[in-house]
């Protein structure tokens, strides 16, 4: 007869370890792959077997709604860092955001978002008269699972279940993922990477990534970063149980070319976040470096940062940046023109949404005056613009 206070496993430490790893990294992985890429995104197709599978234990490990998690995080992107978006710690604290990230993200299911947001979700039995009708009976049954296998202790294992998502996800994701870490492109918001190795957590620490590019199935861009979702994504991709619908925006790059026609265009748009990346690294940071060299003692310090300042979205420029972008544009007039042009480059990407022929006679103005310049860096700059153009059959620009 089985001693219950130990449970069917018995008292095994490492045995205890290694099922809440195991259980928890599955929790991540359905959050991750079906919720956000699948769900919210549609960066990946799920076979339905598999979605079922995850939605049946999302269920068990954390009473989530397919529905109301799906709509909260397409809010999060159409209103980031503003009073509308349901957890910023922009808007709200770090504080606030990493404790109680779970309480705003019920809070910002509302019946208006649901509606709005939640569109494209499942809506069958198992959604209706077991996930909607017993929210809290799958978790219940999952502390019952766990101790019957490790008797006392399994209280303390269901409880790391129960608190990873809330912990994990809502807070470090939703909130430290705004406030710290490092930023491959300058988005317009907050986001930042946590780590480049996406393990713990699924890959969403790479999380100015996805900010980057919401509708790619793959979290990391270069060649050190690692995405423990699109592993699993690739492995299900193998076994036939999942279709990646997009990796970031395709582009083609033809070599000699000069003429700027819509094709040009449209690629650059497409991939303008990476466009502005190598305007920071081509064109900003060489005009420091040599302005560094050239600056006296005192005024080394400014020029040291003026790659990071000069570059910067305006949502994350305080008071001491905005200090230092005017002490660097009085003391540099390359620099000054440098960080005009990047300006005038973000107003453009802003007519996107406008008439074409507009578009890309604003583009094409750039691109002359920003020859006209006779900054070297800046020209060769151009002359790789005019190379971009759009792939056959690939989808429109977003």
């Amino acid at each position: 007869m089985m001693d219950w206070w130990y449970g069917i496993i018995g008292p095994s430490v490492w045995a205890a370890v290694a099922y809440t790893l195991i259980v928890t990294h599955a929790t991540i992985v359905a959050v991750t792959v079906y919720l956000h890429r699948h769900s919210a995104h549609r960066a990946v197709d799920l076979a339905p077997g598999l979605a079922l599978f995850f939605r049946v234990w999302l269920w068990l490990t954390t009473g989530m709604m397919t529905k109301e998690w799906t709509a909260v995080h397409r809010k999060h992107h159409a209103t980031t860092e503003t009073q509308d978006d349901p957890h910023s710690p922009q808007i709200h604290g770090l504080r606030e955001i990493f404790w109680k990230g779970t309480e705003y993200y019920r809070a910002g299911g509302t019946a208006e978002t649901l509606e709005k947001y939640g569109k494209g979700t499942p809506d069958d039995w198992w959604e209706r008269k077991v996930a909607i009708a017993h929210p809290y009976l799958g978790i219940a049954i999952m502390g019952v699972v766990d101790v019957l296998l490790f008797g006392s202790a399994g209280i303390l294992v269901w409880a790391t279940q129960m608190l990873w998502i809330p912990i994990l996800a809502a807070g470090v994701i939703n909130g430290v993922c705004h406030h710290t870490g490092y930023r491959n492109f300058e988005t317009p918001d907050a986001a930042k990477n946590l780590l480049p190795w996406g393990i713990l957590i699924g890959g969403e620490e790479l999380h100015n990534n996805h900010h980057t590019y919401p509708n790619s199935a793959k979290l990391s861009v270069k060649p050190w970063e690692f995405d423990v979702g699109w592993m699993w994504i690739r492995l299900f991709a193998w076994a036939g149980w999942a279709k990646p619908r997009s990796t970031g925006p395709v582009v083609a790059h033809v070599p000699g070319k000069a003429q700027i026609d819509m094709d040009t265009v449209w690629a650059v748009l497409n991939d303008r976040f990476r466009v502005m990346s190598r305007y920071a690294e081509h064109v900003v940071a060489p005009l420091a470096k040599q302005e560094l060299h050239r600056a006296d003692v005192s005024a080394r310090r400014l020029f040291r940062r003026a790659k990071n300042v000069l570059c910067r979205e305006e949502i994350m420029v305080g008071d001491n940046e905005r200090r230092d972008i005017k002490a660097i544009l009085e003391s540099s007039p390359v620099l000054k023109i440098i960080y005009e042009k990047r300006l005038e480059l973000n107003a453009v990407w802003a007519k996107r949404g406008g008439n074409r022929e507009d578009l890309l006679k604003a583009f094409k103005e750039w691109c002359l005056e920003a020859e006209n310049t006779g900054i070297q860096v800046l020209g060769d700059f151009v002359r790789d613009l005019k190379c971009y153009t759009v792939p056959l059959r690939t989808a429109a620009p977003t």
